[in-house]
């Protein structure tokens, strides 16, 4: 389907009507998706389309992925959950994962953002300066 640009502007502002104080709203969400699936319009799958494009983009800049090499305790967890939310504001969720493959140290990732501490990228970037 190819998309219009009165279709990227209109999802654009349905978009919009779907955030409470800069926050998305799953339940202006789901009447915002409503009201557009009752109308008549005949390009209504092009913006509920994009304007799913734009809520995926806003969970995903939303979300932080913490992966560590070892599991961390809980007053590590809070400190960095603490100083996630101080740079990137409120309503950010944050998931603690554990991932051995690393070796050590820590990598997290939020939206487009990814802070890579850990052993084995420190080992790829020396294997990719040989």
């Amino acid at each position: 389907m190819k998309r219009t640009k009165q279709a990227r502007r209109d999802a654009k502002q349905l978009f919009r009507l779907c955030l409470a104080n800069g926050l998305l709203d799953e339940g202006r969400v789901r009447q915002v998706v409503q009201r557009v699936r009752e109308t008549r319009n005949r390009n209504r799958l092009n913006v509920l389309s994009e304007c799913g494009r734009l809520v995926k983009l806003d969970c995903t800049r939303h979300t932080a992925t913490v992966d560590s090499a070892t599991p961390l305790l809980t007053g590590m967890q809070a400190s960095i959950q603490a100083e996630l939310l101080r740079m990137y504001g409120p309503g950010l969720n944050t998931l603690f994962t554990h991932n051995p493959a690393l070796i050590g140290g820590m990598r997290i990732k939020v939206g487009s953002d990814v802070y890579d501490g850990s052993v084995k990228a420190r080992l790829a970037a020396l294997e990719a300066g040989f």
